[in-house]
This record gives C-alpha cells, structure tokens and sequence, in this order.
C-alpha cells in the first residue's frame, strides 16, 4: 500500500462516515447536504485511487462526478423544494453543514489536488486535475447555496 492509497483509504473512512450517518436520516435538509458532501468525498477518493493505482483513465471518472455530482444537488434542491423550507430549529447539524459545507470545500480540495498535480508534473494531466478542483470547489459553493436559501434555492411557480 502506498501513501496515496492511505490517503484514500483515511478519506474514506473520514470522508463517507459522516455522510452515510447524515444521508440514513433526519430533515431533507441535512440528507440532501450529505449527498452533496459524500459526492465531494467520492470525487477525492477516485482521484486519490487513480493515482495510487497508476490509472489515469479513473481521472475521468472524478471528472463526470465533479460536474454531475452538484448538477444532481441541484435538481433535489428543485424537486424537494417544499421540504426543504421546512426548517427544524433544533436541528444543530443542519445548521453546522450548512456553515461548514463551503470551507471544507475550499480546504480539502486543495489538500488533495495540488499534491496530485505536483505528482502528474506539467501537462494535460495536471490541466484536468486542476479543473476537477475548479470544479469542485465551484459546484460546491453554488449547489450549497442553493440548499442554504430558505426556499431551497428553487422558485415556487
């Protein structure tokens, strides 16, 4: 086992626990939040495993999650637009991902894509890493902004 394959292996363990203990149940609100984040996780792992294993083509997979994974929090930001206004006021972890969701985003991807970048060196491989990262970081900011919206980020009508 090599380190990237460690990293992945932590990732996973750090990454999908909470995600899957979000996802099982509570509000709308929070398991559409640990879809978003477990797309997220899934994106990294792929990423870490193409590496780990020496195998770019898995770097295109990471690719179509990163641009369908926050395509898909928004549509259940369309669809489940009624639930997702229902906002419970005790419900601390809702408002602890809706706070955390952005800046984990902004801290993990980094974390994850630049040393990979240093790994593949100059060329077509680092430009597609970086726009991974680029697209994460993004479709994260904008997919939990729409589920932060009171509305879920939809328009009634």
């Amino acid at each position: 086992m090599n380190g990237w394959l460690f990293a992945a292996a932590l990732l996973l363990l750090v990454g999908f626990a909470p995600t899957v203990w979000g996802a099982a149940g509570g509000p709308v609100r929070r398991r559409v939040m640990a879809q978003n984040l477990a797309t997220l996780a899934a994106c990294l792992v792929v990423l870490l495993l193409a590496q780990g294993y020496e195998r770019p083509a898995y770097v295109d997979l990471a690719l179509v999650l990163a641009v369908l994974g926050p395509a898909g929090t928004l549509v259940y930001a369309r669809l489940l637009a009624d639930e997702l206004t229902e906002r419970p006021a005790h419900d601390r972890v809702v408002r602890a991902l809706e706070r955390a969701m952005t800046p984990l985003a902004a801290v993990a991807v980094p974390l994850v894509v630049l040393p990979l970048c240093v790994a593949a060196g100059p060329g077509r491989a680092m430009v597609k890493l970086l726009a991974i990262g680029v697209l994460l970081v993004g479709g994260n900011i904008v997919s939990t902004r729409a589920l932060s919206r009171e509305g879920g980020g939809a328009a009634h009508g």
